[in-house]
């Protein structure tokens, strides 16, 4: 296990103190638990879902093949709204 440093405004570190007294453990479990979470990391099995999947999604099956004439017409329509 590796040791880190972190620095945590004030509120962030008073709630994670009251939430180790209230568990009765140490804080860096908790972190850790935390961290483990927002990462989706450490969790076997268990796959980890990516947030920016199909965020792109056009619809069209072709948008990687003709990327060049759909960003070609894209900048011709932008260029005459100016």
């Amino acid at each position: 296990m590796r040791r880190t440093t972190i620095s945590l405004p004030d509120d962030l570190a008073d709630a994670l103190d009251r939430e180790s007294r209230r568990r009765a453990q140490p804080a860096s479990a908790i972190a850790r638990e935390a961290l483990s979470a927002y990462l989706g990391v450490g969790r076997s099995g268990e796959r980890r879902e990516l947030p920016f999947v199909a965020l792109g999604h056009s619809g069209r099956r072709n948008t990687a093949r003709d990327m060049e004439e759909l960003l070609q017409r894209a900048w011709a329509s932008d260029a005459r709204d100016r």
